[in-house]
């Protein structure tokens, strides 16, 4: 039977004190809604997006499903049934943008249990050590009476300690009627979605509830909240990355994107950070104190310490790049090597090319960036500025502390610098001159 999956998605995140809409917080580099849409699409067939007025942020991380508005922000009922043209006629599931860490396998067992066929609405539960102000599921083993929110439970109800994870799948045409018939009589004034679950019971349904851990299910709406978050998801990635062969030599301190790409026989040494956009190939070493971002490392590379690859660096098979060294928007050729306190930005370096510490390529001249290119098997002396546009040819030699403006030809030793001037004596007569009473 084809399922719709529809991810409430409006809310403003008050208490995130932002302006940014709540959906759109990163976990790992990628926002709560990019989690979410990748945990239900292998599951579900299609996937709406209910959104808030002017959300057009929200509307371009859901595409490229469709989204629909929820213009006056009147519950989690009211939300879910702005996407009613959308349910479809087969099964519907709804759930919550805040709710990032669900995994695609509870996804399957919440599926599952439906198409079991002796329940009619499912819903997923949990057990959290704080229950908070979530509201509670009043069940008898896996049937549910009812749900019960916080603010309109008693004390009894809130000494409960089975809570709703917001989640829930059903039959969509029972879900539309029994949402239709959803009243704001509670202390809010809202329409909440889990009144479905009082509807359904009363209609002779059997709801039934579906376990998954606390630290999968739980709802992120503080900053505290999504840094509770962030460890968990972190934590998964580490996990992921050791189970697929990579080696980190102090994991808690390494912290990873949802898209990093680690190959097998990686290592990476403490204190490393990925941004988005990295790929690693077989072989290399991230040694202690870098930041990649944006680059592509290929095999057998070795990278800081204390390096940085910001976005568009490339380093082909064997290449080195050292301590305090930064690339941006520059290829660094098989084998060539950058080991010290350098930066090449918008530069192509050949293989076997060997950078001096100390040089940098001068590529902004304030206006615009210009690119440098180096060829294969060159060698640049330490200290050299290197003002972009220039080429230095394949096999050519750049003597150190040189300011190269101009195009270096092939095989050719360019030298650019003052030419020194030695004085026999000069130095005792300027300290005997220093010592003299002023």
């Amino acid at each position: 039977m084809p399922a719709t999956a529809v991810i409430l998605a409006a809310g403003l995140g008050t208490r995130m004190r932002s302006s940014l809409p709540k959906a759109l917080h990163k976990l790992a580099g990628r926002p709560m809604l990019g989690h979410l849409l990748a945990a239900v699409t292998p599951v579900f067939d299609q996937v709406v997006v209910v959104v808030g007025p002017g959300m057009a942020a929200v509307e371009a991380t859901a595409a490229p499903w469709p989204t629909v508005v929820q213009h006056e922000r009147l519950g989690t009922g009211h939300a879910a049934l702005q996407a009613a043209d959308l349910f479809g006629n087969g099964e519907l599931a709804v759930l919550y943008a805040d709710n990032p860490l669900i995994r695609t396998e509870t996804l399957r067992r919440l599926r599952a249990r439906r198409a079991a066929g002796d329940a009619d609405l499912v819903l997923l539960v949990m057990r959290p050590d704080d229950p908070g102000h979530y509201g509670r599921v009043i069940a008898a083993g896996e049937t549910v009476d009812r749900i019960v929110e916080w603010a309109d439970a008693t004390p009894a109800e809130r000494a409960v300690g089975l809570c709703n994870a917001g989640v829930l799948c059903g039959p969509a045409a029972d879900l539309r009627r029994w949402l239709d018939a959803v009243r704001p009589d509670n202390a809010k004034g809202e329409y909440y979605l889990t009144d479905v679950v009082a509807l359904a019971r009363a209609d002779g349904r059997r709801v039934v509830a579906v376990e998954a851990p606390a630290e999968e299910l739980a709802g992120i709406n503080s900053r505290a909240e999504l840094a509770s978050a962030e460890a968990v998801v972190q934590a998964r990635l580490r996990a992921a990355a050791l189970e697929a062969g990579v080696t980190m030599i102090d994991p808690g301190s390494v912290f990873l994107c949802a898209d990093t790409v680690l190959a097998p026989d990686v290592t990476i040494g403490p204190n490393v950070v990925f941004g988005s956009g990295v790929v690693v190939e077989t072989g290399t070493e991230i040694r202690a104190f870098c930041h990649l971002e944006g680059c592509h490392i290929g095999p057998d590379c070795q990278v800081g310490p204390f390096a940085r690859l910001r976005p568009g660096a490339v380093l082909d098979t064997g290449a080195h790049v050292g301590n305090f060294v930064e690339l941006k928007a520059a290829r660094l050729g098989a084998g060539a090597k950058a080991s010290h306190l350098t930066y090449l930005g918008d530069a192509e370096v050949g293989a076997g090319t060997n950078i001096g510490a100390g040089t940098i390529t001068c590529n902004y001249d304030g206006v615009a960036k210009h690119r440098t290119v180096i060829g294969a098997g060159v060698f640049i002396g330490s200290d050299t500025a290197l003002v972009a546009p220039v080429r230095v040819g394949d096999g050519a030699i750049v003597a150190a502390g040189s300011v190269i403006t101009e195009d270096v030809a092939p095989d050719a030793l360019a030298i650019a610098r003052g030419r020194q001037v030695q004085k026999p004596g000069r130095a005792s007569e300027l300290r005997a001159r220093q010592r003299q009473p002023r």
